[in-house]
């Protein structure tokens, strides 16, 4: 039996009806994925700034909970003996912040800190204000918090470094032992410079008896110290400062291949960012003995890009630290925030990875000392406080770098 064509006319509207009902509930469901989508996208916004806001907060607490801590270190340390000399000492100085009494001051500094006279001037702090100022800028550095310290006499110090040559084997009990090559040594310098505050407190305030001049020394010079360390720890040229960590110079090359005092980098897969496959593979170019002290470090602005990213299993590389002394993790290492680190930018060196205890050695050279002017400011008294402070790299195996891609 013939088909006519009104019955093809009928099949086809049927067809286009169907399709346009199909083409309505499609449009429908799309509609309705990209709302939530969006939706998505604003709650992912909202947690990631709620996170931050807790993580801030959290800092926060511990900052106090490490003030706390270290204002009972300093009253327990009363129950610690302290020589007559250091006694008298305290006493000394505190009058010369006081009253700027100078009497016999340095004699007491010489019998007490085994210092001589500064060039510069002023007066050591004694020896245990010198101490907690040191903890103190500890709690509040970042840098401190993870890199070696040592407290030093002379800035002429120096170490060796073994930078390879050394040759050994296997021998049998009556085998002949050949000559070995000698191990080549390198010797490593500080990078030594002077930092400084200038508190200033009303002469009515130092008059006050109970007006703690130790207390407030440490939480005026604190922050500037910490702040002004981890600048130049991170980001420093070495001259009149420690050189830091960026401005050493960087290659591509493998240990035991790269120049021996070069770090090593690793450009990211994709231009312009940091992906979850870089930061999976980052570890592996760590040499296993020091992967398992790694830590990361890296600007706020880019934990902002790296709390997004996630594995394959559709798994945050990002975990907050929930808890107070918790340390929040990426790819379960420590995940360190360092203002002076540089954001997502093109050739940027954005994240660091290693065993920073390994890498850099902070050196603090005894003596903090202090001048009191009265006049250039007045009715405020000044204290024009200095430190000398520096640092060295003491193994460039220790820490990798992710160099953001260029175009």
């Amino acid at each position: 039996m013939p088909v006519e064509l009104k019955d093809v006319q009928l099949v086809a509207d049927e067809i286009k009806h169907k399709f346009e009902e199909f083409k309505t509930t499609n449009d429908k469901r799309f509609d309705a994925v990209e709302s939530e989508k969006g939706k998505l996208a604003g709650q992912v916004e909202t947690l990631t700034t709620e996170l931050k806001s807790f993580e801030k907060i959290k800092i926060d607490l511990e900052k106090q909970l490490d003030e706390i801590q270290l204002k009972s270190n300093r009253i327990n340390s009363g129950a610690n003996a302290k020589s007559k000399d250091a006694i008298e000492h305290e006493k000394a100085y505190t009058k010369f912040m006081r009253k700027g009494s100078e009497d016999g001051l340095a004699e007491l500094e010489t019998k007490a800190l085994n210092l001589g006279t500064d060039e510069d001037g002023g007066f050591a702090v004694p020896e245990e204000w010198n101490r907690n100022i040191l903890k103190a800028t500890e709690n509040m550095s970042v840098m401190r918090g993870v890199c070696s310290q040592m407290t030093i006499g002379t800035e002429d110090y120096k170490q060796l470094m073994d930078i390879g040559g050394t040759t050994s084997g296997w021998v049998g009990e009556t085998d002949a032992r050949p000559g070995t090559n000698s191990p080549q040594l390198k010797q490593l310098s500080a990078n030594f410079g002077e930092i400084y505050a200038n508190p200033a407190a009303t002469q009515k305030s130092l008059d006050d008896i109970y007006f703690n001049v130790e207390q407030w020394l440490i939480d005026s010079i604190q922050e500037e110290f910490s702040d002004k360390e981890d600048e130049a720890f991170t980001i420093g040229d070495g001259t009149n400062k420690p050189k830091g960590l960026l401005t050493h110079t960087m290659a591509t090359e493998a240990d035991g291949v790269r120049a021996w005092n070069a770090f090593q980098y690793r450009e990211t897969s994709t231009v312009g960012q940091v992906t979850a496959d870089d930061i999976v593979k980052a570890p592996f170019m760590l040499k296993q003995r020091y992967r398992g002290m790694a830590k990361w470090m890296g600007s706020t602005d880019l934990l902002a890009n790296l709390m997004v990213l996630k594995d394959g299993n559709d798994n945050y590389l990002w975990r907050p630290g929930l808890e107070v002394g918790e340390s929040s993790t990426l790819r379960n290492r420590e995940y360190i925030e360092n203002d002076y680190m540089p954001g997502v930018a093109a050739n940027a060196n954005a994240l660091a990875l290693g065993d920073f205890s390994r890498t850099m050695m902070i050196l603090d050279r005894i003596g903090i000392r202090m001048l009191r002017d009265p006049y250039t400011n007045k009715p405020y008294v000044q204290f024009y406080t200095t430190k000398r402070v520096g640092n060295m790299v003491r193994n460039y195996n220790a820490m990798k770098f992710l160099r953001v891609k260029a175009a």
